[in-house]
């Protein structure tokens, strides 16, 4: 393997031009255009928001816990505590989150957790199932994803085309993601029944792309243009536009290095050069105040990240801090149908100097909007 990763190394070019130099508009929004209403407080570590069609909010805690707030109330309701082999260990646990589009029928959910067996550390995609106020598993669709105690991915997400999509860390090899045998280090894409889609890029393989860190964010614009979020080394954290079955270059290659090798290997279309955002989850905006913004939730940047791009979604625009230092670390960002955005923070996990009343789930809600109600 290091000799493979030497031979990937001489074949590298650094380009002149940093993505992270290029020429945007930086600014911080002085006059905000929502009020903030805290939802729910006193969380341990919210990793993950889901909302339903009738407004009940889902929401796991990385402890372990799946809770509802149901519209109208404040008061978080548990729906399954998850037991061993089940582990909280480092950034391993309970992560991403995500409603089946029936799920006002069906009542089933999606989550991704961290378990140990014999020492080692996995992670798994399981299809949950709500009946009589309570969950349970109904069915294990992707198991012995590489864990760790760091760079675990994590975040689950529904595409347009109604397929489940699952974002898998390098679990601290970094080779790993470039190996086409590993579920670690990529995008992964799945049917809601846990059967491997016939287009997948690679034959029965659930793998979609590959060559990523720690990815934790995932979200389509209005042309289903997917973009993917992921943590860099040392900086270097990515915003990409995820394509079908193309390699983004972990660890061969970050920021704005090329590889002359045959193997094509996607720069991102952002990153953040020596600065670190740990970016986690991300939402594009499709209504209100921000509609046409892509929103980075920063962990260590402790701020929302606002990127506008031009109509074919590859050149970056303009660039705007928000909520910097305001609520700490961020770790979800979700717009509901109503066009409120929902965010959390995630200061209880060691990392953070918490605030009262941490850990968060926040709505911030358009001034107009909140004038109409």
């Amino acid at each position: 393997m290091k000799k493979i990763f030497s031979l990937f190394l001489s074949m590298l070019v650094i380009t002149g031009c940093s993505t992270a130099q290029l020429e945007t508009k930086e600014t911080t929004v002085n006059e905000f255009p929502f009020e903030v209403e805290v939802i729910a407080e006193n969380l341990i570590i919210p990793w993950s928001v889901a909302l339903s069609g009738n407004g009940d909010l889902y929401f796991t805690e990385r402890n372990g816990f799946i809770k509802v707030i149901e519209k109208g109330k404040k008061q978080p309701k548990t729906l399954i505590k998850f037991e061993s082999p089940f582990v909280m260990v480092g950034e391993g646990g309970l992560q991403g989150l995500v409603l089946h589009p029936d799920f006002e029928s069906n009542h089933y959910l999606y989550t991704y957790y961290t378990y140990q067996d014999n020492k080692q550390l996995f992670n798994r995609v399981v299809r949950l199932i709500k009946e009589n106020e309570k969950i349970t598993i109904d069915q294990v669709l992707l198991d012995r994803i590489p864990g760790r105690d760091h760079h675990n991915g994590g975040r689950l997400k529904i595409g347009p085309d109604k397929k489940l999509y699952i974002t898998t860390g390098d679990a601290g090899n970094a080779m790993l993601a470039q190996d086409l045998t590993s579920l670690a280090g990529k995008i992964l894409r799945i049917n809601l029944d846990g059967s491997t889609p016939l287009d997948n890029p690679f034959a029965k393989s659930p793998i979609y792309s590959y060559g990523h860190r720690d990815p934790q964010g995932l979200s389509w614009d209005i042309n289903n243009r997917l973009y993917e979020a992921e943590h860099g080394e040392i900086g270097h954290d990515e915003i990409n536009i995820i394509q079908k079955g193309a390699n983004y270059g972990w660890p061969i290659i970050q920021g704005d290095q090329t590889f002359s090798g045959g193997n094509k290997m996607l720069k991102p279309l952002i990153h953040s050069g020596e600065e670190t955002w740990a970016p986690s989850g991300i939402a594009y905006i499709k209504q209100g105040p921000w509609r046409g913004k892509l929103l980075v939730a920063n962990l260590l940047g402790q701020q929302l990240l606002a990127f506008t791009f031009n109509e074919d979604g590859t050149i970056l625009d303009r660039k705007e801090v928000l909520l910097k230092n305001k609520y700490g670390r961020i770790r979800e960002v979700i717009q509901s149908k109503d066009g409120s955005i929902y965010i959390t923070t995630s200061n209880m996990n060691g990392r953070g100097k918490p605030n009262p009343g941490d850990d968060k789930i926040l709505r911030l809600v358009a001034k107009k909007q909140k004038e109409a109600l």
